[in-house]
């Protein structure tokens, strides 16, 4: 990932809107920064929350609240909880999230 031509700034994300992503079960809300192709977003996960598609996009992604757990293709599950982080390339191991109890993360793709 290449930060180029970006300058300083400060996200205030109690301004940043929030659009909804449903899942199989639940519901995604993004908030959304783009700074060319780097995408940068806090996303709150519902109670109850399944991914409705398995991913191949490379993430930094940074649990805040709650607990998150994200499973592999073949077969591992990755749990977060607060303060906890994950990282993975484009392209290498497919997953998807899920929560029983809702999760509040901050992810960089």
């Amino acid at each position: 990932m290449d930060m180029l031509n970006i300058p300083f700034g400060v996200t205030d994300w109690s301004q940043i809107e929030k659009t909804e992503h449903p899942g199989d079960t639940g519901v995604a809300y993004w908030q959304t920064r783009n700074f060319g192709a780097i995408r940068v977003r806090m996303v709150e996960y519902s109670v109850g929350y399944l991914a409705d598609h398995w991913c191949s996009k490379g993430h930094i992604l940074l649990c805040l609240e709650g607990r998150l757990d994200t499973e592999l293709e073949d077969g591992r599950i990755i749990t977060l909880t607060p303060g906890r982080s994950y990282q993975v390339a484009d392209n290498t191991e497919p997953h998807r999230s899920r929560t029983d109890d809702g999760a509040k993360l901050f992810i960089v793709d």
